[in-house]
């Protein structure tokens, strides 16, 4: 097998390339940063294909596909993302265009490319990194919330549109709460919530991928707060959401 991971060369798209090398799937692994790509690539022990890409570029999301359409992948992981901390008034709406170009555009583009061949061959896996944010407003984090719902809605849709063809092909949403990786420092800001150990989620969303999850949300505490989140009034939901994420007072 052959998995295709963007966002690879750190937090949990790496700890996903690590986690599929040891079951023996050879990667393509997709990043800006690529002496971090070449050393992962030397640390696995499989076969191992690094491509250097902004993914922010619309062109460069097509670019990916068209370099890897005949490599005859069997798993595509949408990883790469940011968010930005702020109120809504106050952040840069450049950056804001960038995160809407990566977390939106660059995974519905590869999605349907990937997904028009996976179908078309009746087999593959998509993963598509969402979030718990995917079910809720994020004051003070607004448009990564917003860009998690689009994401984590679509793959919900294309499931059932799946199911319906009866295909075998598989997409599911990885929906984890705070996951310890870089995003607070890209961001600019910080959680009122415990960490998840990325390497822990990457493997637990490898394997519900496997088994056909379609949501997989990896800790308790997560299930339990989505859960409860659908019989709470939204303005409760909201006051709690303002106080679960904040912006650092320092950069």
């Amino acid at each position: 097998m052959k998995a295709l991971i963007t966002g690879a060369s750190s937090g949990m798209g790496k700890d996903m390339a690590y986690y599929l090398a040891s079951k023996g799937i050879d990667l393509i692994l997709v990043a800006r940063r690529k002496e971090i790509l070449e050393d992962i690539k030397k640390d696995l022990q499989v076969n191992v294909k690094v491509i250097v890409l902004d993914l922010i570029n619309e062109k460069n999301v097509f670019s990916l596909y068209e370099k890897t359409k005949d490599e005859n992948i069997d798993i595509l992981i949408n990883n790469a993302g940011f968010g930005l901390f702020g109120h809504f008034i106050d952040t840069d709406l450049n950056r804001e265009l960038e995160m809407i170009n990566l977390n939106i555009k660059a995974y519905h583009i590869l999605t349907k490319l990937f997904l028009q061949d996976f179908v078309k061959r009746d087999s593959g896996y998509i993963l598509n990194v969402c979030s718990s944010a995917g079910f809720l407003a994020g004051p003070r984090l607004s448009t990564y919330y917003a860009t998690k719902n689009y994401i984590t809605k679509l793959t919900l849709a294309i499931y059932e549109e799946l199911r319906r063809m009866n295909s075998k092909v598989v997409i599911c949403a990885l929906c984890p709460g705070p996951v310890a990786t870089e995003f607070n420092k890209v961001a600019h800001g910080d959680f009122a919530l415990k960490e998840a150990k990325s390497s822990e989620v990457a493997k637990y969303a490898i394997d519900k991928m496997f088994q056909k999850k379609l949501i997989i949300v990896p800790t308790l505490r997560m299930k339990l707060g989505l859960f409860f989140s659908r019989f709470a009034p939204w303005k409760l939901i909201l006051r709690i959401g303002y106080n679960i994420q904040y912006r650092k007072t320092k950069s």
